[in-house]
């Protein structure tokens, strides 16, 4: 699926919820549940996501020309937001993830239930798995 195939889908899901605040912060909490446990190898220092208030841990790996996220958050909501952006850019590629134009966040009205701090942090998750991908798009290119 595309970027923005998945955004679509994930903007769907939302809308089945019907504005509903409560329902929502319980749906993004439930997606957290869901993500798979990062290794604990990989929750070191440098894997942190530097800029936001909760504990946000990253990594990435390049496969067959895409990459590939885990993450893991000290918090539930966090951590379901952390699991959004993995389902949208994980086997993609590192081109597609830098070329990507976000929308989803706007139209499932997330600023109304994270908050300016989670927000924050949310756009220096974006920026961390850009970073990721600038990385990979180097290694390619150097091979």
């Amino acid at each position: 699926m595309t970027i923005d195939q998945i955004q679509d889908e994930i903007i769907n899901e939302f809308s089945l919820l019907d504005g509903d605040m409560e329902m929502t912060v319980f749906y993004v909490m439930e997606l957290g549940q869901k993500l798979p446990d990062m290794n604990a190898s990989e929750k070191v220092e440098d894997n942190i996501v530097k800029g936001c208030q909760s504990k946000v841990w990253l990594a990435a790996k390049l496969d067959g020309g895409k990459v590939f996220f885990s993450g893991e958050s000290n918090t539930a909501i966090t951590k379901g937001l952390v699991s959004l952006l993995i389902r949208i850019f994980n086997g993609q590629t590192p081109e597609t993830i830098l070329n990507a134009n976000l929308y989803f966040m706007h139209k499932i009205g997330m600023d109304r239930f994270i908050g300016t701090q989670r927000s924050n942090g949310f756009a220096a998750m974006i920026k961390q798995m850009k970073l990721y991908a600038i990385a990979f798009k180097t290694q390619l290119i150097e091979k």
